[in-house]
């Protein structure tokens, strides 16, 4: 029997007891009650409440623009629609750079007004002093490694990172320093797969990936690009099972039609 069927709720030690076992992780992002209401019905086990809101709700193109008030508005959504899974929230830009008093107090925040069950940050040595301010006042937190989208402006693109040997023995401390300040799992996005499985062996916590190949020890994905709501994004890690923006389309065009042709309402939809 899986660890997922065997526990009514999924907490981080649910996750810490799936990595031992083998148990792979399915982790998606969702934004609002009715979409979390569904993953959670569905069997999924992590919900993230990602700062790629800032892209994919409100029309951004970087993660950088969205407030504290908007991840809780979406957080909060969220809790709304779940009974089972594992729910982890964006610290937004801005709210734990700066010192960990302030990475602290944004962490208690979000874990008051939305009922959430852990935050998730970016970044290795240079966040590790929140990091463990966070985890000592009782919070879990997710770490995140490799392409962190709030650094985007440092550098410069999308792609793959640590394929250098600098950069790749960086990010091989800073999982370990984040599983030594207490994270309960790692994010590990867009590096090489055998660095990813690398760093998954190597770590006692579970890893998981998003175009870091098949060796994390779960997956994640943005559930606009799962579903196919969008259609300009298509990197080679994403899998699209199915196209929603045409079904959609498709839909939307037969009301229009229905309406126009006077076909809908029909008798039986009328009082």
């Amino acid at each position: 029997m899986s660890v997922n069927k065997e526990v009514k709720k999924i907490t981080t030690n649910t996750l810490q007891k799936m990595k031992v076992a083998g148990e792979k992780i399915a982790m998606l992002t969702a934004y609002d009650f009715s979409f979390a209401k569904i993953f959670d019905s569905a069997g999924i086990d992590v919900i993230l409440v990602g700062d790629s809101a800032s892209n994919v709700m409100a029309g951004h193109e970087t993660t950088l623009p969205i407030t504290m008030e908007q991840m809780i508005y979406h957080a909060s959504s969220v809790i709304r629609g779940i009974n089972r899974c594992l729910v982890v929230v964006d610290l937004p830009f801005g709210s734990y750079q700066s010192n960990s008093d302030i990475a602290l107090a944004s962490a208690i925040r979000i874990m008051k007004e939305t009922g959430a069950h852990a935050i998730k940050l970016e970044g290795g040595e240079e966040v590790i002093e929140s990091v463990k301010k966070i985890v000592s006042a009782g919070i879990p937190v997710m770490g995140h490694l490799g392409l962190t989208p709030q650094s985007i402006y440092k550098f410069g693109t999308y792609n793959v990172r640590a394929k250098e040997d600098e950069e790749a023995n960086k990010l091989r401390r800073d999982a370990k320093l984040l599983q030594k300040a207490g994270c309960f799992t790692i994010v590990l996005e867009k590096i090489p797969a055998s660095l990813a499985k690398e760093v998954s062996e190597n770590l006692t916590i579970p890893t998981i990936g998003i175009g870091a190949g098949m060796y994390c020890d779960g997956q994640v994905l943005v559930m606009h690009d799962m579903l196919g709501i969008n259609t300009e994004f298509k990197p080679r890690f994403l899998r699209q099972y199915l196209n929603l923006h045409e079904q959609t389309t498709k839909a939307v065009q037969h009301y229009i039609s229905d309406v126009k042709n006077k076909d809908f309402p029909n008798e039986n939809e009328q009082y």
